[in-house]
Formats: structure tokens, sequence, C-alpha cells
């Protein structure tokens, strides 16, 4: 190699070979991670924490129904309320005279502007 353009590529190349190589052995790819104790707790309190997200979500859609349940009864009697006041409103309306004279008492204006 006479050139002098092709040992400065040769020993960039070299440079870049050293340095991937480097990074490559000091990353450790096959070996193992010793697990961190604060990653187990953490695992351990999420397991935890997803169990009671199950049961809540159960209690709660077990009070949706009852409510539910409750609510369908609840408009069943305000219907039925409603329809026997609506009933006794038409009875009273028959019975009642379709109109009403008011009859008030003398009033005298002084005013008169």
């Amino acid at each position: 190699m006479t050139s002098h353009q092709g040992r400065l590529y040769v020993l960039a190349l070299g440079l870049v070979v050293f340095f991937v190589s480097w990074a490559v052995v000091a990353a450790h790819p096959w070996a193992e991670a010793a697990q961190d104790p604060r990653f187990r707790g953490l695992a351990a309190r999420e397991a935890q924490l997803r169990h009671e997200a199950r049961i809540v979500s159960k209690v709660v859609a077990a009070r949706w129904a009852r409510y539910r349940v409750e609510l369908k009864a609840r408009r069943a009697q305000i219907a039925r309320v409603a329809a026997s006041a609506a009933a006794a409103q038409q009875t009273a309306a028959v019975a009642a005279p379709a109109v009403q004279v008011v009859n008030l008492p003398a009033h005298v204006i002084t005013r008169t502007s």
C-alpha cells in the first residue's frame, strides 16, 4: 500500500471496527443480568394490584346490575303513580265545569296618568 489515501481508509476502518467491538464487549450481551430485588417487589405489587382490580370490577359490575334492577322497579312505580295521578285529574276535569267564573272585589282607580 503505497497510497496515502488507502492507508487513511484502512486506519479509519480499523478504528470503527475497534470501537464497535469494544461496545459489544462492554455491553455483555451474553451475560444474564441479575434481577434487581426492587423489580421483583414491583412485579409482586403489580400482580397484587391486578388481582384487586379484578375484584373491584366484579363488585362494581354486581352493584350496577343491582342498580339497574332497582331503577327499573322505581321507574315502573313512578309510571304507576303518574298514571293514577293522570286518571285522577281526568275524573276531576270531567266532574268540574269547563269554565270557572271569578268575581273580583270592586277596586277604585284614583290615579289618572
